[in-house]
């Protein structure tokens, strides 16, 4: 195709997940149920944390940061997908487009960063205790979270920037429910070599570099709650990391399975189910998982009912 041939693109209009007005219906009352849970949750779990000063530690800083940017991305995804169950106009602009993604990528970037820096905590928790105050001082603490903050945003920027270079002259229609940037590839009229690469290599590296940290982490802590004479310590500390594992298994592997593997630039048919894993499903499960199985937030939540 050519730009002489064919008007460019400046509106896509997203096709959603499904085309059925009844399937609409229950699907808008799902999601939107799921979307004011994932919100309550998340944003409930960050004023717990920043109201409580016995919660002002490195684990719980990173959790909070977690449940912030997993609340920026149901923010960024879930409320166009809802206008659009029932919108006759299912339009979104370019630069609408290019926003979406980047707070996207954004969020999705920082939280691979978090729960790598969750699992070397735990590591220190469990693994170093007599050294974790000086190895996760809360001024490293602070450190690290700032330089995860510029990493998310280095790479959403330079992806939102490659973009700079496709142009869009032929379909505009997206046939996915938010604006990723594998079928806005597929619908560029210039060849996307260049992005495609990027994404393997930066999400590669990212995706890679974060997973063997976690993998890492928790290998040593399997290796020292395994060695732990006590039953019940042993239990405790097994039941926290499967728990926190069992998250970042889900996580990885969708996001690996959409952006790594080796057909993940053609398959559009899979993108949809995978989407909704890792932009919808996980932010409603965190909160869950890293919160209400933890006593001490527990305890925190009974004491602030108790006094209000």
């Amino acid at each position: 195709m050519t730009k002489g041939n064919h008007s460019l693109t400046t509106e896509f209009i997203l096709m959603g997940l499904t085309d059925q007005p009844d399937l609409k219906a229950l699907l808008f009352v799902v999601f939107s149920a799921i979307y004011l849970v994932t919100m309550i949750g998340n944003l409930g779990l960050v004023a717990l944390i920043c109201m409580e000063r016995r919660l002002h530690t490195p684990m719980y800083i990173f959790l909070g940061n977690l449940a912030l940017m997993d609340s920026c991305c149901s923010c960024t995804i879930t409320p166009k997908m809802l206008e659009n169950f029932f919108s006759e106009d299912r339009r979104i602009s370019l630069y609408e487009c290019k926003a979406q993604f980047y707070f996207f990528c954004f969020a999705e970037t920082t939280d691979c960063f978090l729960l790598a820096a969750m699992a070397y905590d735990r590591y220190v928790a469990i693994c170093r205790p007599l050294q974790y105050h000086t190895l996760m001082s809360k001024k490293l603490c602070i450190q690290m979270t700032t330089g995860i903050y510029i990493a998310g945003n280095l790479h959403s920027t330079i992806h939102v920037g490659l973009l700079l270079r496709l142009t869009f002259c032929g379909s505009h229609q997206i046939n996915h429910f938010f604006c990723d940037v594998l079928p806005l590839y597929r619908l560029s009229c210039v060849d996307p070599y260049i992005n495609e690469l990027m994404v393997l290599i930066l999400a590669g590296f990212v995706q890679i570099f974060t997973i063997t940290v976690v993998l890492i982490s928790y290998f040593c802590i399997l290796f020292t709650i395994f060695t732990m004479k006590s039953k019940e310590g042993r239990g405790k500390a097994l039941s926290t990391c499967a728990s926190h594992f069992l998250s970042v298994s889900i996580f990885y592997g969708s996001l690996l399975f959409m952006y790594i593997h080796p057909n993940s630039f053609n398959d559009g048919d899979k993108d949809i189910p995978i989407a909704i894993f890792y932009t919808i499903v996980i932010p409603l499960l965190n909160p869950f998982i890293y919160s209400l199985r933890n006593k001490e937030v527990i305890n925190v939540m009974k004491k602030i009912v108790m006094k209000r």
